[in-house]
């Protein structure tokens, strides 16, 4: 983020922030800003890939694991619109971690896709949410939401689909077990 940018968006607060402001800090014209979003509350309100990933949750096997699912679901859906939309997707990624005001309202929407990740898990089969299903999902939305900050600091040049592989990973229990060593 360049500090000029920042310092106004910090001390004026989201709401006072413009556009203009946001696309500074984030490193791009407020031309390509306008080119992905109508305003900049539309950069964290619109998310066309939550209602994709959901679908994909609920289609995965009720016997599967409720890590596997959502990893799988994760990564197909990451198939489907990563060599399409890759450029897009990282413009407005980078856009809400650089910007104090839209990382605050991706907090506020993070628990609305913690929600829709856990319906979906339940939705496989399982007659209500449990806690251990909002725990999954809760782990999901946290490994996705560590390989995006990953990739924006990157910069792109490492592979989201790679990144998400990674994090979930370092979700899975190792056939060790968990006191190793211990």
């Amino acid at each position: 983020m360049h500090g000029a940018s920042e310092q106004a968006i910090q001390q004026r607060g989201g709401d006072a922030t413009t556009v203009e402001e946001i696309s500074a800090a984030a490193g791009v014209s407020h031309m390509t800003f306008f080119r992905y979003f109508r305003t900049k509350e539309a950069a964290v309100e619109s998310d066309d890939y939550d209602p994709l990933i959901a679908e994909l949750i609920s289609r995965r096997p009720p016997e599967e694991e409720p890590l596997i699912a959502l990893h799988r679901a994760l990564s197909e859906g990451l198939a489907r619109i990563y060599d399409t939309d890759q450029n897009v997707l990282l413009t407005r990624t980078r856009l809400i971690f650089t910007t104090p005001a839209l990382r605050a309202r991706m907090a506020d929407n993070q628990y609305a896709t913690e929600r829709l990740f856990t319906e979906s898990l339940a939705a496989r089969g399982q007659t209500q949410v449990t806690l251990e299903l909002r725990v999954h999902g809760a782990a999901a939305l946290a490994a996705l939401t560590v390989a995006l900050s990953a990739w924006v600091q990157s910069d792109g040049a490492d592979q989201l689909p790679t990144l998400v592989d990674r994090d979930f990973l370092a979700l899975a229990p190792t056939s060790r077990g968990t006191n190793d060593g211990q």
